[in-house]
């Protein structure tokens, strides 16, 4: 008779899911012992690494992904980047081993107390099966919430003493939709508004580029003459930035936000919230006349929107439909934005200055990873990404996330066969938080390339200081780190950046690598505006 474990393998296999990112523990060893040889387990020296690397190769690949933790205290070290999975929309399958169910009423070393609600509310569904013979269901019904939208984590909890029980017969492999189209009623309302508009303008979020509609938005854009933005703090590019129509990314406070939609009448926002604000600036959240439409396919997101008119959808299902609808616009397009002037020199450059390096020399099909949040304005200033697929941060604003999804994003490249180049922009705060995930990296002989701008500081902070007026925060400084010690010590090769002329060289070096290159790039201390 099979046992629990052949079954849930199997059952993994028939699901595409033979990739297993962790940190093995004594409570997920019954699970791992004999790992099958046509499994891959990816193998990261913390869990925020673990979750973080799958998220990345998730969202690269376009399918759920698993990640088996350990137990309550491994759960824990996770949770910055589950809560990250959450906002990012990615379709996770956590498993956590728990202690043995003979145990469990008397509370045993490494028992978690109640599975279910450690990980929430940041999960879609939680769960600790009743029989070990629920468990191979279980994960069938994981892998099938995780995938429907709104796309999200889910989490199992695992006794390690379920495996070796005898199965029951195993669950029906199943497959569920991952789309679904507007109400056509409704859609006809949002394009009648759209059509007597006369200054419209599009905002657009990470679900267009989910949904691979880069295209179908372009051709909305042109068919209303409308100019588009980025929603605030996007965690994903939703329109080619080179694009004559595209504005840049919105503010994410509700008073400058509302000021960079001011003329427009009508403002359709697709695939994102309404909206990501951070700092309270307060102030009305549009411009007096404008009325919004709001295109989600979250039902919980259109709820708390604090303005607009909702329409339940998959982004590039109802941006399809809308161009169907739509008349050509009775009027010219919106004039291109100016190009940003040259940066100025500086020794050591500025944020500026080092992006408007890196364009110079990006690779054409490169993939970009971001976590430098201080710097963020520049890189999107002077990097404009022009490809699907290819940004990608943390919704959430936790950092620790960028480094680990970036080695993800480069074994989803390599395992997908596509082999894009990988190009991860850590701050020299951000970098330390999930640090260990450069010896996976190393271990795998990824050629990721991670570039450092080095200030020393926490100036994401700093900016925040000044912003809201309170002066003197402790541990907002950060002396003494040797990145390329620490680096080189995980096994990646380093170097450090002194020009910007040397950037070129040094990256087209790191990307022939066959391991992971850190590129030290020391920057001006100066602390730009958070606005």
């Amino acid at each position: 008779m099979a046992t629990v474990r052949e079954t849930t393998y199997d059952l993994l296999r028939a699901l595409g899911l033979t990739t297993i990112f962790g940190n093995p523990g004594s409570t997920e060893e019954p699970f791992l012992q004999d790992f099958p040889a046509d499994f891959h387990y990816v193998h990261a020296l913390h869990e925020a690494s673990a979750v973080a690397m799958a998220d990345g190769y998730a969202q690269a690949t376009g399918r759920p992904a698993h990640v088996n933790l350990h137990t309550a205290p491994g759960t824990g070290n996770g949770m910055g980047n589950l809560v990250t999975a959450w906002h990012n929309r990615t379709p996770l399958i956590v498993s956590a081993g728990q202690q043995s169910r003979e145990m469990l009423l008397m509370e045993p070393r490494l028992a978690s107390r109640q599975p279910t609600e450690l990980p929430q509310p940041y999960v879609k569904w939680s769960h600790e099966p009743a029989r070990a013979q629920d468990v191979p269901a279980a994960f069938m019904r994981a892998y099938a919430t995780a995938a429907q939208p709104p796309s999200g984590p889910v989490y199992l909890s695992l006794p390690l003493d379920d495996w070796q029980q005898p199965a029951d017969p195993p669950p029906q492999v199943r497959t569920v939709s991952t789309r679904f189209a507007p109400d056509p009623r409704r859609l006809r309302e949002f394009a009648a508004l759209l059509t007597a508009s006369r200054n419209p303008v599009l905002v657009l979020g990470a679900a267009v580029d989910r949904a691979t509609a880069w295209p179908l938005a372009a051709a909305v854009a042109e068919r209303l003459a409308a100019p588009v933005w980025s929603a605030p703090a996007p965690e994903r590019a939703a329109f080619p930035e080179h694009h004559p129509h595209y504005r840049g990314v919105l503010p994410y406070a509700i008073a400058p936000l509302a000021e960079k939609l001011t003329g427009h009448d009508v403002v359709l926002v697709v695939g994102a919230p309404v909206f990501r604000y951070y700092p309270h600036v307060p102030g009305d959240h549009l411009p007096p006349g404008a009325r919004l439409l709001h295109v989600t396919d979250d039902a919980d997101e259109a709820a708390r929107a604090p303005v607009g008119d909702s329409l339940l959808g998959d982004a590039g299902l109802t941006l399809a439909a809308l161009l169907d609808l739509l008349p050509a616009a009775d009027r010219p397009p919106p004039a291109p934005r100016p190009t940003p002037p040259p940066p100025e020199p500086g020794d050591p450059p500025d944020a500026d200055a080092l992006f408007a390096a890196l364009a110079a020399c990006w690779p054409t099909d490169g993939v970009l990873v971001q976590e430098s949040p201080s710097n963020l304005a520049a890189l999107r200033r002077r990097l404009p990404v022009t490809r699907p697929a290819s940004y990608f941060t943390m919704a959430s604003g936790g950092l620790g996330y960028g480094l680990p999804a970036a080695v993800g994003i480069a074994l989803a490249e390599r395992d997908t066969g596509r082999g894009r180049p990988v190009v991860a922009v850590i701050g020299d705060g951000s970098f330390h938080y999930s640090v260990q995930a450069l010896w996976t990296a190393a271990r795998l002989r990824l050629p990721v390339v991670v570039l450092v701008p080095v200030n020393q500081q926490y100036a994401i902070l700093k900016a925040f200081a000044e912003l809201k007026s309170t002066p003197g925060v402790p541990g907002l400084d950060l002396p003494g780190l040797d990145l390329t010690a620490v680096a080189h010590g995980y096994g990646c090769a380093t170097r450090v950046i002194d020009t910007l002329p040397d950037l070129a060289d040094a990256l087209a070096e790191a990307l022939r690598a066959d391991r992971p290159t850190v590129l030290a790039a020391p920057i001006s201390t100066a602390i730009p505006t958070l606005l």
